[in-house]
């Protein structure tokens, strides 16, 4: 489920308010074990990332002001080409900054967004929050919009097939 909302403009937005999403996902899968492929380098690189693409952990440091930065691959076919056409490279390097880090409960970041041709660098904040349940887990994580309503929807769809990846991790 996705629900929009405002929030204050963001760096490289106009002065206007800038759009944030939601998306809810339930897992029946520990509340450790989903932390844990949250925030270690084994678990995050077996999910993270949309359909057709890898991804390797360079650094995270999980605390407040840390760095975590990973490299994200187009490797299906599919992928590869949609790269190529947009002009972008197959390979790009992201780097975040978490803002909080409440163990087992809430994670955010600010990811710097400097990979799209054409349009300046900018931040863009998510949050992750982990409720237990009698079931499991659910999460419920709040993004910012992209800097157009192609890109945002670009991101739901990515963040779609990357929760659904997270849930394979899971055996789900």
């Amino acid at each position: 489920m996705t629900t929009p909302t405002k929030t204050p403009a963001t760096a490289g937005q106009p002065p206007a308010q800038r759009s944030t999403f939601r998306i809810e996902r339930a897992y029946q899968a520990s509340l450790d074990v989903v932390w844990a492929l949250w925030t270690t380098k084994e678990g995050l690189e077996c999910w993270w990332g949309p359909d057709g693409f890898t991804t390797t952990v360079r650094t995270l440091e999980l605390r407040p002001g840390g760095l975590w930065e990973y490299a994200m691959t187009a490797t299906a076919p599919e992928q590869v080409e949609f790269m190529k056409r947009a002009g972008m490279p197959l390979s790009t390097v992201t780097r975040a900054t978490y803002t909080d880090v409440m163990p087992q409960r809430r994670l955010s970041y600010d990811n710097l967004v400097d990979f799209i041709p054409g349009v300046a660098p900018y931040a863009a904040s998510v949050a992750v929050e982990f409720h237990p349940t009698a079931q499991g887990v659910r999460m419920v994580l709040t993004l910012d919009a992209m800097h157009d309503e192609r890109w945002t929807e670009m991101a739901r769809r990515g963040w779609g097939s990357q929760l659904g990846r997270l849930a394979a991790a899971l055996g789900i």
